[in-house]
Order: C-alpha cells, then sequence, then structure tokens
C-alpha cells in the first residue's frame, strides 16, 4: 500500500496520486510539485490516503512543499504573462498565415516551458512559428495540437440545458459516447438536439446509459407478445425508467399500459396455473 494525495493541476482537469512524505496535507491545500512538464502548483482534491500499487503509477513523485503566498503570486504572474503571450502567439499565426486556431497558452510554474494549444483541421507546419516564439520568450516552447472536446473544456461556456459545461466544471476525462445511448434512451437523433457546443454527442448521454442497459435487459422487446391482466398483446411501447410497458392487447383491440410488475406477476400465476 502507498500513501498519497490526489492533486488536480486545473478546476476539472484529472487527478493525479503523488507521496505526501511526512508533510502535513490536508484536502484543499496548495501544494508544489514535481511532473513529467516541471515544477507545477496544484491543489490537493484528495486528502492523503492509502492505494494499492494497481492505482498508482510508480516510481511515484513526492510533494515538494506546501505552496505559500509567495508562490501563488508567481502563479497569478504566470497567468499574466500567459495572456500576452497568446496575443504575441496570434499576431505570429496572422504573419506565417498558418491555418490553425490558438485556443490557450499556459506557463510552467517554474517558466520552464510556455504551452500553446491550438486546433486545426490538419497538420501543420510550424517550425517558423516555434523559431520566432522562442527567439521571444526565450524559454521551452511546446505546441499542442487538441480536440474539439478539449477546445470546450479549456474555453467553457453554456450547454443546451442551460448549465456550464460538464466538461469545464467536473469532468476529469471524456468518457467515449455513442449514437447508440441515444437510441436506447429514446431520443431525438437530430444532431442538434444531441451535440454539445464542441459538434460532439453531449457528455451527459452516458450519464443514465448504465439505468437504461440494466432496464431493457429486464424488459421485453418492442414487438414481442406478453401476458397482462386483460390478455395477451404485443409489446408496442416502453417507458424504460419507469417500466411500465404499452400493449396493444390481441382480443380488445386496444393500447393499455402495464408495469412490468403486474406483467412478471401475470406471466407467473399464468405458469402455475398450467
Amino acid at each position: 500500500m502507498y500513501d498519497v494525495v490526489g492533486v488536480r493541476f486545473k478546476k476539472a482537469g484529472k487527478i493525479y496520486y503523488f507521496d505526501p512524505g511526512d508533510l502535513q496535507i490536508q484536502k484543499d491545500d496548495f501544494v508544489i510539485v514535481e511532473t513529467v512538464r516541471g515544477v507545477e502548483y496544484g491543489k490537493v482534491v484528495i486528502a492523503p490516503k492509502k492505494v494499492g500499487e494497481h492505482d498508482v503509477v510508480l516510481p511515484l513523485k513526492k510533494v515538494l512543499r506546501i505552496a505559500d503566498q509567495k508562490d501563488r503570486m508567481i502563479v497569478e504572474e504566470n497567468r499574466q504573462a500567459a495572456k500576452e503571450a497568446y496575443q504575441v502567439c496570434l499576431e505570429k499565426v496572422t504573419t506565417h498565415q498558418l491555418d490553425m486556431k490558438l485556443v490557450d497558452v499556459e506557463y510552467t510554474f517554474d517558466r520552464n516551458k510556455v504551452i500553446f494549444y491550438f486546433t486545426a483541421d490538419g497538420r501543420v507546419d510550424f517550425r517558423e512559428l516555434v523559431k520566432d516564439l522562442a527567439a521571444i520568450f526565450r524559454t521551452r516552447i511546446e505546441l499542442r495540437q487538441i480536440g474539439v472536446r478539449d477546445e470546450a473544456k479549456m474555453l467553457g461556456g453554456i450547454g443546451p440545458c442551460g448549465r456550464m459545461l460538464c466538461c469545464s466544471t467536473f469532468l476529469g476525462d471524456f468518457d467515449p459516447v455513442s449514437i447508440k445511448m441515444a437510441k436506447d434512451q429514446n431520443l431525438s437523433l437530430n444532431p442538434t438536439k444531441i451535440s454539445g457546443l464542441c459538434g460532439r454527442l453531449m457528455c451527459c448521454l452516458k450519464y443514465e446509459n448504465d439505468e437504461y442497459e440494466a432496464a431493457k435487459k429486464e424488459l421485453p422487446d418492442v414487438g414481442e407478445w406478453v401476458k397482462t391482466p386483460e390478455g395477451s398483446g404485443r409489446v408496442v411501447g416502453l417507458n424504460i425508467l419507469e417500466r411500465i410497458l404499452q400493449v396493444n392487447l390481441k382480443e380488445q383491440e386496444r393500447v393499455l399500459e402495464f408495469t412490468l410488475d403486474e406483467i412478471n406477476e401475470n406471466a407467473v400465476s399464468v405458469q402455475s396455473t398450467d
């Protein structure tokens, strides 16, 4: 077992485990840690706990120290410098006539690297751009191409539901979302109805998907014949979440609603009679 704390570097970013060492770290503390990108400033979102070897990536890096006021000032200075770097990069992109959209700029805590995030439809030859930026900022330059979902996560916004985007507020990772999830939930397959600001299928289609899949295993399929308290009939509709079936009764030529329990109870009573 390993002693760890969970640290997040962005509001809705991934959580990474670090070794707290002998430091008295609590949840919501800000800490300075060493990462593959260099020294970084992050927030403790998971209090010290023990985890198994399969839950961590070894070797586990240690927390260097708990952040102080001076560190917070450095972070704010880096944010201001990143805004200035954004404007400079925009001008250089225009100068080189590159077909790319600059999304965000970020300095590492120790200013050892400045990262430019951008989107583009294809590959972009930005070698000359990197040379210009390196000459201006005199530090390591990284241009990182991201997807449209990552762009929405960085920029934020308001979704079709009227709330702030899930990806920019609490989603650490993007789960796979498929059109089958929309079909299982009887949603309109109109792309404008089930797509988010990024143009991809909405992440929230995943939230209730497990419940729908579990319910579908319990319910008969549309078109299947069932025995009801009113007689036999064909299933013509389903309310999956409430476990209600719409049944077209064969003899009465009308559609009635029955709960799954009523169908199951009737099936049991028919079997016991037989």
